[in-house]
């Protein structure tokens, strides 16, 4: 990863803080799901964080719509309603 690419530890916490809210609020999309176990799993994953980060930036929405097993991965994609600025 880049050094460019990494957030520091506010810019962390206000992402994990939006991500969380947006889970909050749209519990269907992610039934069975537990933020906990989300959010331990993003903070050992600094290049998903930025990720994350750079939807949230152009005025995405990333939200959590699953999990994939076979890879022991959370699935986010954009629940945005509209396609964000610049995409």
């Amino acid at each position: 990863m880049n050094p460019q690419n990494k957030l520091s530890a506010n810019e962390i916490a206000d992402l994990l803080q939006i991500l969380q809210t947006r889970f909050g609020k749209n519990k269907n999309r992610h039934l069975g799901l537990n933020w906990a176990e989300i959010e331990e799993k993003l903070r050992h994953a600094p290049e998903k964080l930025w990720s994350l980060n750079e939807m949230e930036r152009t005025e995405g929405e990333p939200d959590v719509v699953g999990f994939d097993q076979k890879n022991n991965q959370y699935l986010f994609m954009d629940c945005s309603a509209e396609s964000p600025k610049g995409r």
